[in-house]
């Protein structure tokens, strides 16, 4: 499976046909040669009759390249869904999925929601490695909005009408490499301390600005700078950069989060800042992860995700 397209052109050329984009699925998903997904035999012939569909040469299985995948059981071609995975991997900023149907001349808006949906699922990579080295955390707001409501809510340290939220930034050589976000329930010990075991390496150093709820951890060297009257960017100038940049690309893009899809959107917002150096790498990235994840419906999509 060859690199990323550098342009549209050269994506257009690609993938001009369902035959281009069912080739290199193949190569994502089987990347050492097909392996039947029922018994593991490494042999397989093209169905006659089915399109992109394999028979197992032992059990007579038959996968499609698509079967178990983000794009399982879609009606929309292949080669809309690497369009819409092109300019969603490539925008610098994001589609909302009104962008996104304008874009695909797609005829529903729930067609494009959902579309953009699963490919935000694919933002993250299974098993992805935890963040190390030397690493800050922090936790910020950030006020939601209802469905025709601007964002609002309560004043200083108050919770009402806000999305609590974790950051964990892994910095080298005086440089901000990788970061992780993630919605939490409170400000608490139990929910600090869950983000940095999912987030941070056993062995990393994390700084924080001194709040008792980063106290006493179980795993990591602990640096607590407390911060007293100055001001909190200079503790912990990179988690605080990373804070105005996610506040400004919520509003600038989806005019504030709702809160019942954060996640998804703190995913994508991490896709985009872990690659912003190579933007190309984003494409091939996300198709890899969308063969790797399992399929989901829309009922699933549209339940409220737990905090935490």
């Amino acid at each position: 499976m060859s690199g990323a397209p550098l342009s549209l052109i050269e994506f257009q050329k690609r993938f001009a046909s369902e035959q281009h984009c069912a080739a290199y699925l193949f190569a994502a998903r089987w990347p050492d040669g097909f392996a039947c997904p029922a018994c593991g035999h490494g042999k397989a012939w093209p169905h006659r009759g089915k399109r992109f569909v394999f028979q197992c040469a032992q059990c007579g299985r038959q996968t499609s390249v698509t079967a178990g995948t983000v794009m399982h059981g879609s009606k929309l071609p292949l080669t809309l869904w690497f369009l819409a995975a092109y300019l969603v991997a490539s925008h610098s900023n994001g589609l909302s999925a009104l962008q996104l149907q304008s874009q695909l001349g797609l005829g529903s808006y729930k067609t494009a929601w959902l579309l953009l949906a699963k490919l935000r699922r694919a933002m993250v990579t299974p098993g992805r490695s935890l963040l190390d080295g030397v690493v800050e955390v922090d936790e910020t707001t950030i006020a939601f909005r209802g469905k025709d409501e601007p964002p609002d809510g309560g004043q200083g340290r108050s919770h009402r009408g806000k999305i609590l939220i974790a950051c964990a930034a892994q910095t080298k050589e005086r440089a901000l490499c990788r970061i992780r976000l993630h919605r939490i329930a409170d400000f608490g010990k139990a929910s600090l301390h869950g983000f940095i075991e999912k987030t941070v390496s056993p062995a990393a150093r994390v700084i924080s600005d001194g709040w008792s709820g980063y106290g006493n951890l179980k795993a990591q060297t602990h640096d607590a700078k407390v911060i007293g009257s100055m001001p909190a960017h200079i503790v912990l100038p990179w988690v605080h950069r990373v804070f105005s940049n996610l506040k400004t690309w919520a509003l600038g893009v989806y005019h504030g989060l709702r809160k019942k899809h954060v996640q998804a959107y703190l995913d994508e917002f991490v896709f985009r800042f872990n690659r912003r150096k190579n933007r190309a790498a984003g494409f091939a990235t996300l198709l890899k992860n969308a063969v790797r994840i399992p399929a989901s419906t829309y009922n699933m999509l549209i339940e409220p995700e737990p905090t935490g």
